[in-house]
């Protein structure tokens, strides 16, 4: 290999170095900016404050049914192709919309449990939440209010 051609490798990782760079610098701002126009949100009854990762997708995935405190848990969804429900499902549950309705349909169609309640938008999505005790949902920031809990998310 000659000098030049070394140079000219050299120079083309670099540069392929330095876009990747910033690829995964506006790749974490988009998650972050995506990750943060929406939050979680409880009927004011539920005591719990925080959930875990796990916990949030145990619960969204229809297998923890019940508060620590043994109050039941409504879980409210909107609908597969709503925006929300596709960043809800990606960015706090890391699945995919749809492997949540195999989910789902897997639980109902063997008779081992429910389908969380579907609602059609974000307004009865609050009214729905903010109205049954022991509810869960997720809601826009412009939407919530202290009619409901927001409940921050752990790792």
């Amino acid at each position: 290999m000659t000098p030049t051609t070394k140079k000219t490798i050299a120079t083309g990782c670099r540069h392929v170095l330095l876009i990747s760079l910033l690829l995964a610098m506006l790749s974490a701002v988009g998650v972050a900016r995506a990750d943060g126009h929406y939050e979680v949100v409880a009927h004011t009854s539920v005591a719990t404050h925080s959930l875990s990762s796990n916990s949030l997708r145990a619960i969204f995935g229809m297998r923890q049914q019940t508060w620590p405190d043994g109050t039941q848990i409504r879980v409210f969804v909107l609908a597969d192709d709503a925006p929300l429900h596709n960043s809800f499902c990606k960015e706090k549950l890391n699945v995919f919309p749809y492997q949540m309705r195999q989910a789902w349909d897997r639980l109902v169609f063997s008779g081992t449990g429910q389908a969380p309640v579907r609602v059609s938008s974000s307004d009865e999505m609050f009214n729905k939440v903010a109205s049954t005790p022991g509810a869960i949902g997720y809601l826009e920031k412009t939407k919530i209010s202290e009619r409901i809990n927001v409940l921050q998310i752990r790792q």
